[in-house]
């Protein structure tokens, strides 16, 4: 149990520097954060707008709409700008609580990766490695890639990369450390 706690512990780790250094070092996803100059102006745009937080499309037709008002809703803004808004009434990012939060995550996935290596009969490294491979793409092609296919995100090659390049350095820490004798 030790050596499978102290693999997750030093996998989760291994992902969360990873996902540090992506966003803050080399600011692979700025394409899905970028900075408006305009901002101020949007912002009290919006809060004058949209009254309660939440998630929205502009523009997007009202609930029940009949089926011809639907198509002629679709027609009108068609080539017409769009966007999505995540919309807060107050900043209060607590970068602490974040922080630890992800890291327990990133922790519990390296111990279920474990979980997994651990019911395969003998696996060798290139096998751990490849395994850990899979899993970055299943959870890239799952989550990051089908949203893309309805609401296209900026930073989808720096997802693609997050999930390659953490998941690989991982499964590199896992085949090191799952088939070491001790």
């Amino acid at each position: 149990m030790k050596k499978n706690l102290l693999g997750a512990i030093v996998g989760g780790l291994i992902l969360f520097v990873w996902q540090a250094l992506s966003h803050m070092a080399f600011n692979l996803h700025e394409p899905n954060q970028k900075y408006s100059a305009g901002q101020d102006s949007v912002l009290a745009s919006i809060k004058t707008h949209i009254k309660e937080p939440g998630g929205y499309i502009l523009p997007r037709m009202q609930d029940e709409l009949s089926m011809e008002q639907m198509e002629s809703f679709t027609k009108s803004i068609q080539g017409k700008p769009w966007a999505m808004v995540r919309y807060y009434q107050a900043y209060e990012i607590d970068m602490t609580s974040n922080m630890v939060r992800g890291l327990a995550v990133n922790i519990l996935l390296a111990f279920l990766l474990i979980w997994i290596i651990n019911r395969l009969k003998a696996p060798s490294k290139q096998t751990i490695l490849s395994l850990s491979l899979v899993v970055g793409f299943i959870a890239f092609s799952n989550i990051s890639y089908t949203e893309h296919i309805w609401y296209p995100v900026f930073d989808l090659r720096a997802q693609l990369i997050d999930a390659f390049v953490g998941w690989g350095l991982t499964g590199l820490w896992l085949g090191y450390w799952m088939t070491r004798k001790i």
